[in-house]
């Protein structure tokens, strides 16, 4: 380890333009906490979020973007266990991917799955922790049950897709274009839903309605979401793309019995998160490493190019996951 690292920093809130390399020092790990010499790093939307101004990181985390990577660990701070000088793991993080090191708690590590590189491995935490805290855990998705996903290809959406087929359920995804909606069926949608020419609400009914719905829309999407559900159905609302506010008749969510629930990932404490990654290690791990699910890889960028792939991100055509070469590998 040097004492310094090259990162991207957020200089201002603004545009793609605004993401600056920069010198930092490298993180020392504190109690709990090991300090990874990251390979590989994911781009994801809350990134563009926390660069917009939109996302603030927590207390006593980076302020630099990067909620997950994947790497070597090269130091460990007092409490850590199960990990050692050496391995390679990918890991959730509190902030601070776009940099050569990062730190973050060692419960929020996992190993690199069979089979998989650091590329591959650096595109799972931050998905695979929402969808399947949201999906499984919160949504109560069951084998069997009517599942719908919006934004199928995005990295939410592929992993949602596949994760869902694994364990049994229904699904269907919208997508913005045919193209992209082979891309949902080919992951395991039985139904791939293109939204700029047909009507996801008229689809589902048609199917009896969705037990449960992932969205990242919001917007006018959520009373539309309210009537593709079933009675009892869910909904479990991840982001607001549309936006957060929409006039909305709340009777029906009584009178049908509806379930309407939501969660952010980034405010959760170090022990929800940690029990998430136990979850994920005994179920769905073993399926990354027997390779019936796995990342879909759309491309990358140098650490350097940052800025151009927020603006790949935010152009809306890209499939799968975004990643960032710091290693330079």
């Amino acid at each position: 380890m040097t004492d310094t690292m090259r990162a991207v920093e957020i200089s201002e809130p603004g545009g793609p333009d605004v993401l600056k390399l920069t010198e930092r020092p490298v993180p020392q790990p504190r109690h709990g906490e090991v300090v990874i010499r990251v390979a590989w790093a994911g781009v994801n939307r809350p990134d563009a979020l926390q660069r917009a101004g939109a996302y603030a990181p927590p207390p006593q985390a980076s302020d630099l973007p990067g909620l997950e990577a994947a790497g070597e660990i090269v130091a460990i701070g007092a409490g850590v266990e199960h990990w050692s000088v050496g391995d390679e793991v990918c890991a959730l993080l509190p902030g601070g991917g776009y940099a050569e090191y990062v730190a973050t708690p060692g419960a929020h590590c996992l190993p690199v799955p069979q089979g998989m590189d650091l590329k591959q491995a650096a595109c799972l935490p931050e998905t695979y922790f929402t969808v399947f805290s949201n999906v499984f855990t919160r949504g109560g998705l069951e084998g069997g049950e009517r599942f719908l996903v919006h934004g199928g290809t995005s990295g939410i959406g592929t992993t949602a897709i596949q994760l869902a087929h694994a364990f049994g359920a229904r699904v269907f995804a919208t997508a913005g274009t045919d193209a992209k909606c082979d891309v949902c069926t080919d992951l395991g949608a039985e139904r791939a839903i293109n939204y700029k020419t047909e009507d996801f609400v008229e689809i589902l009914q048609g199917e009896g309605g969705a037990d449960l719905i992932l969205d990242m829309v919001g917007g006018d999407y959520i009373p539309r979401n309210v009537e593709a559900l079933k009675d009892e159905g869910r909904l479990v609302q991840i982001a607001f793309l549309q936006g957060p506010k929409v006039e909305f008749n709340f009777a029906p969510v009584m009178r049908r019995r509806l379930t309407i629930t939501g969660s952010t990932l980034r405010p959760q404490s170090d022990l929800a998160k940690a029990r998430i990654a136990i979850d994920l290690l005994e179920t769905v791990w073993p399926l990354l490493e027997t390779g019936r699910i796995g990342p879909v890889m759309d491309s990358e960028f140098d650490l350097v190019d940052a800025a151009s792939a927020h603006a790949r991100m935010e152009a809306g055509d890209h499939i799968g996951k975004i990643v960032l070469n710091v290693a330079g590998r």
